[in-house]
């Protein structure tokens, strides 16, 4: 009897020569981009485009260091970093081994003249970045292996618009992953930043700033977070973490004393959660990759009431919804480190798992989700 509920199809998969740490889907495209590292050490960022049952190498170039993350940025369409059918230039945010963060234009890949400029953005890997550049000032944000979280401006890049940093004299938690939200307007801004030891921050970027507005600690590393969307008021989050932790909050209220409303799910899988992505066409629907080679796809119900009054004080206070798993698959038998979905086709994914193998597939009836 075939299963009513939404499926986790394969498309077409290419073996390749090299580690896989990131891939990124263009806007308006049928191509993403690859970039990792080979066994010599050097970084690659490779250009394939789906072309039928095949992955076609449309460009390609080689780096002195190993490249760990990426962003598109262009459109500011709030969940993909690019825009559905832009006609803007591919510009795409690297970070690699070496702590650089570089900006290159992905339409100039292979021709030598891709790089648009350089700088160092931390003293060691740059383990993730997000990017965002709809209304207000574009901005790219940074987290590294020295604990800093930095922000900056692609246009102005020589030096940090914003930069939150370990206090000095101790040992520095790595900041593994970092995630942007709440720019619905020139002013707003806030960086989500998930760090090693189990912090989760929020930063306030607003009026040129850099408070913390929130923080809490789940006791073991986050490896991943994401807003459901960049571009609008702030509505949920969501953090992944080691030891198959799945952390959701509405973010719609904060309450000044206990913060947002967030609960903590065990995944029935004995693997770390890597990256949560939400699906650029439902904002309550999300893919979540597990260390056990799985993809694992959810979606958020949102209470009855999302906002109670406190009987003491009288201060509003969210209400977080449940999560349902719809479906999983195991697409390998590596961690799967890297997603995202295709901003244009409403399923349609590319992964990449450490086996080498990259991966494009589509949830089936993602639509009508």
């Amino acid at each position: 009897m075939a299963s009513r509920g939404p499926q986790i199809v394969d498309l077409v998969h290419r073996s390749l020569t090299q580690t896989i740490y990131d891939v990124r889907w263009l806007p308006g495209t049928a191509k993403f981009l690859a970039l990792g590292c080979y066994a010599r050490g050097t970084g690659t960022l490779q250009l394939y485009e789906v072309d039928g049952a095949s992955l076609q190498l449309a460009a390609e170039t080689e780096q002195p260091t190993s490249l760990k993350c990426a962003c598109v940025l262009g459109g500011g369409s709030g969940c993909g970093c690019g825009e559905a059918g832009s006609t803007q230039q591919q510009l795409v945010a690297l970070g690699n081994f070496d702590g650089q963060l570089q900006l290159v234009d992905a339409e100039r890949l292979g021709s030598g003249s891709e790089l648009l400029w350089r700088v160092q953005a931390h003293a060691g890997v740059v383990n993730a970045l997000d990017a965002f550049d709809g209304q207000g000032a574009p901005l790219i944000a940074t987290a590294g292996k020295d604990g800093g979280v930095r922000v900056w401006d692609p246009r102005a890049p020589d030096a940090p618009a914003a930069a939150f940093l370990p206090a000095a004299g101790g040992p520095a938690p790595d900041a593994w992953c970092v995630a942007i939200g709440n720019a619905h307007s020139a002013e707003e801004r806030c960086i989500l930043a998930g760090y090693a030891n189990g912090d989760l921050k929020m930063f306030d970027l607003r009026g040129g700033g850099a408070a913390v507005r929130w923080e809490t600690n789940f006791g073991k590393g986050v490896c991943g977070v994401q807003f459901d969307r960049r571009n609008i008021p702030m509505n949920k989050f969501v953090a992944t973490c080691l030891e198959s932790r799945l952390c959701i909050y509405d973010a719609r209220t904060q309450h000044p004393g206990r913060g947002f409303a967030g609960r903590e799910d065990k995944v029935a899988r004995d693997a770390t959660l890597w990256a949560p992505r939400h699906l650029p066409q439902n904002r309550d629907v999300f893919m979540v990759t597990g260390g056990d080679g799985s993809l694992l796809l959810h979606r958020y119900r949102y209470p009855d009431q999302r906002v109670v009054e406190d009987k003491w004080t009288g201060e509003q206070e969210g209400v977080v919804g449940r999560v349902e798993l719809l479906c999983d698959r195991n697409i390998s038998c590596q961690p799967v480190a890297a997603f995202d979905w295709s901003p244009d086709k409403a399923g349609v994914f590319v992964a990449a798992a450490f086996d080498q193998t990259v991966r494009v597939g589509m949830v089936g009836g993602a639509a009508t989700l």
